[in-house]
């Protein structure tokens, strides 16, 4: 027997880079874009946005962002849970989870 819940996964139909935007359809029927700029700022990778110790102190590292580091070169599905975008100054540790990236589309504080 099917629930609710298998049906209400929020996930990407189509992803495209439209010149310095990403554009999402989700699952939903819901459009999202998102400057390429933004959604690099919001990496969620430990090495961009820092990493917890054992006392629950995060360390946020200082991360030097160029113009190439707001190129998107590719992304990758991780998964049927996230997305795994590589950039122009070759990093590409972040995993957006579908939720995580809606969340950071619509504009809300995500982290």
């Amino acid at each position: 027997m099917e629930t609710k819940a298998m049906h209400s996964r929020l996930t990407p139909q189509h992803v495209a880079q439209v010149g310095t935007e990403l554009a999402i359809l989700w699952n939903d029927g819901v459009e999202s874009y998102i400057g390429l700029e933004d959604l690099r700022r919001a990496c969620p990778c430990a090495v961009c946005q820092g990493e917890a110790d054992v006392m629950g102190q995060v360390d946020r590292p200082e991360t030097k962002l160029v113009p190439s580091s707001f190129q998107l070169r590719g992304y990758q599905w991780i998964g049927g849970y996230a997305l795994q975008p590589s950039w122009g100054d070759g990093h590409g540790t972040g995993l957006y989870t579908f939720t995580y990236l809606r969340k950071v589309c619509e504009g809300k504080n995500a982290l």
